[in-house]
């Protein structure tokens, strides 16, 4: 059961008072973040997010999957967490397809140096054709070989850039874009000013030890404000949504 307390509150929202919460605002591509971490900051235990979460933070994860355009992940998070397969159950396809959209989310991976193997798992199993998001600067070869599973795009000179991102995911007719991280990617959205919503699970546990932060990278020249849209609650866990206070 998760229950509302802010904007106002409420007990066991339903999955359609949820996705009415976390709507997508309709004129212009917006990037939202998801991460979870323990009340002592850490991102991961034991090198992954999925035991820091409970059912309340999964079901909101797949939620935020089933409206979003594109789900858009770096290549560590893939090769940490695991991406092959259908990344949505057969009851979020079929509301998708309800709602005229396409019944699997796009899946588009930013890597730099394009270290996934062609004959991957993530290819071979991927219910729609994956993009991967590298540099101009990417080897040659790997662009050949990876170009037969996957759409392979520049968003950069030497490193992949936060902003070219949105564009060309934009261009493709992809606005709703949920990114699932890792923190450098995260770090690097941050210093281009390129976030526009943080959802932000806060488990009810202490993780203790080197975990791993939400954000990595050499950060941004100044502080960014964001504003608490909502706050939701089950089995002791805090799942917040913040957006940017400058409404750009």
């Amino acid at each position: 059961m998760i229950n509302q307390l802010l904007p106002h509150s409420a007990a066991d929202r339903s999955d359609d008072d949820l996705l009415e919460l976390y709507g997508y605002p309709a004129e212009r591509p917006w990037v939202r973040f998801n991460f979870i971490t323990s009340l002592d900051g850490s991102a991961t235990h034991q090198g992954v997010s999925a035991p820091l979460g409970n059912d309340g933070d999964r079901r909101l994860f797949g939620l935020l999957r089933r409206v979003s355009d594109v789900i858009l992940v770096g290549a560590g998070t893939v090769r940490a967490e695991g991406y092959a397969g259908p990344l949505v159950s057969e009851e979020d396809s079929r509301w998708r397809t309800e709602q005229g959209l396409p019944a699997h989310p796009a899946l588009a991976i930013i890597s730099g140096t394009l270290g996934i193997e062609p004959d991957s798992d993530l290819f071979r199993l991927s219910p729609v054709r994956p993009i991967l998001i590298t540099t101009a600067a990417a080897e040659k070869e790997r662009v050949r070989s990876l170009s037969e599973v996957a759409d392979v795009v520049s968003a950069g000179a030497e490193s992949v850039s936060a902003r070219a991102c949105v564009s060309l995911l934009n261009d493709r007719g992809l606005g709703r874009i949920l990114c699932e991280g890792g923190p450098s990617i995260f770090g690097g959205f941050l210093a281009e000013d390129a976030v526009d919503e943080l959802c932000l699970s806060l488990s009810p546990l202490l993780a203790g030890g080197q975990g791993t932060h939400i954000a990595a990278g050499v950060g941004s020249p100044e502080l960014r404000q964001l504003a608490l849209a909502s706050l939701l609650e089950s089995d002791s866990a805090l799942y917040g949504r913040w957006m940017r206070a400058d409404n750009r």
